[in-house]
């Protein structure tokens, strides 16, 4: 079974070794490791995704992190099996090969690209959620009255008491697509939260799919 564990460590060498020996001595086999933010106060900020044997609990991998000096465990939860890791620069690659897609490819690229989540590709003609494109797991909603939309500017998502059950204990950003009047959200069912690291790389890749569709990249 495997999990992503998103994992604060102190920035100075043999922490990440000293974390990947304690998820060894757990029985845990790491597939990969992120770093997702370089954080002001001397930590790291790392995804790792894990493969558990069966019988083995996730709680075993937190309590061994824990042995490791000034080691935190932010969240632990399942990953898909076979899910695919896709790095930023194979995101543009594949929006390379189908320009005209380019937003539509990043959605399905994002769950991979972040390690965990969902991602939309919304008009911003009004305030009434209807989906043009979804990754999987998305909590699509046609019909939504979203309080948050239309978005002028990359941001956190608010959803409110009163959001449909598939949006309640979202958490979620949404990147403007400025010259399609388009928003793509990037978003999770209960976590890890959404860095700021992350909403800039984001931002970074939606800036790119726009000028890929306008013929200005390309690649190889």
């Amino acid at each position: 079974m495997s999990f992503l564990m998103r994992v604060v460590v102190p920035d100075r060498p043999g922490s990440l070794g000293a974390v990947a020996s304690a998820v060894g001595a757990a029985g845990g086999d790491i597939v990969g490791v992120d770093v997702v933010e370089h954080r002001l106060d001397g930590f790291v900020v790392d995804d790792f995704l894990v493969d558990l044997p069966g019988g083995r609990l996730p709680d075993s991998l937190v309590t061994a992190c824990r042995t490791v000096p000034d080691v935190s465990v932010e969240f632990i939860g399942h990953y898909s099996p076979g899910a695919s890791l896709h790095r930023d620069l194979e995101a543009v690659e594949a929006m390379t090969d189908e320009p005209e897609r380019a937003e539509e490819i990043l959605v399905d690229l994002v769950p991979g690209i972040f390690r965990s989540g969902w991602a939309l590709l919304l008009p911003q003609n009004g305030s009434t959620l209807k989906v043009l494109r979804a990754s999987g797991g998305a909590p699509e909603e046609d019909g939504y009255e979203a309080p948050w939309l239309p978005m002028p500017a990359p941001g956190r998502i608010v959803t409110g008491d009163d959001a449909p059950q598939a949006w309640q204990d979202v958490l979620a950003v949404g990147v403007p697509v400025d010259d399609t009047g388009q928003l793509i959200v990037f978003g999770r069912d209960g976590g890890p939260r959404i860095l700021d690291s992350e909403l800039a790389r984001l931002v970074h890749l939606v800036a790119l799919a726009q000028v890929i569709r306008r013929g200005g990249l390309a690649t190889g």
